[in-house]
Order: structure tokens, then sequence, then C-alpha cells
């Protein structure tokens, strides 16, 4: 498995509430839709939830201010990504999700990258 993790920011001046719904609600059912011509075999948001002790945390070690979430997106393998992404069809659904994005994503600010998961370890 491969994943991209995408570090999410919402458009200045729009509400957190306004964003985290647009982003669950109205975002969430287009990738539903569209996933399976990406690719996709798993898809999470991760929403941020402010917390006076985290931001406090992170003030503390010096750290940048956190993006609103993190999008992660699963696909079987680097050559079943690619081929997805190559395919008319995941890149007609690459541009619909993009023009989506416009809508509430600060472009400037999001940023990704590709990952695998080394677990050190699981407690669940």
């Amino acid at each position: 498995m491969i994943k991209m993790v995408v570090n999410v920011y919402r458009k200045p001046g729009m509400s957190k509430e306004e964003f985290d719904r647009y982003w669950l609600e109205d975002h969430g059912a287009l990738v539903r839709r569209l996933g399976k011509a990406m690719g996709f075999v798993r898809y999470v948001q991760s929403h941020n939830i402010p917390d006076p002790d985290i931001e406090a945390f992170r003030v503390g070690r010096g750290w940048d201010e956190p993006s609103d979430g993190i999008t992660e997106v699963w696909w079987e393998s680097r050559e079943s990504m690619e081929a997805a992404l190559a395919s008319e069809e995941g890149q007609r659904a690459s541009q619909l999700l993009y023009e989506d994005e416009q809508k509430f994503v600060d472009a400037a600010r999001s940023s990704a990258f590709l990952s695998k998961d080394d677990v050190i370890f699981d407690n669940l």
C-alpha cells in the first residue's frame, strides 16, 4: 500500500465550521463518487480539533501553525496509482476534484507527499 498525505488549509475568510462542513459533506461525497476512477482504496479526512493544551505544546516546540486537517488517500501500489491517474477516467475525476477544491482549499498553503506506514507499535 502507498498513500498520499495532504495538509489542507481553508481559504482565507472561510470559517472553520463552514470549511469542515463543506470538506466532509460536499467534497467527501464527491470523493466517494469519483474514488474508483482515481484508483482509491481508502480515503480519510482528519479534521483539526482546536485545543488549548495542544496549542501550548505546539508553541512550546516552536512549530508552525497547524493545517485545518489532513487527507489520506490509499492505493494498492504506486503502479496502480500511476495507472489510475494516467487513465482518461482518472484524469477527468482528478480535474473535477481539483475544481471542487478551489471552493474551500487554500492551495498556496497546502502540501502533499507520498508515504508508506511503518508501525512502531499499535495498542488498539
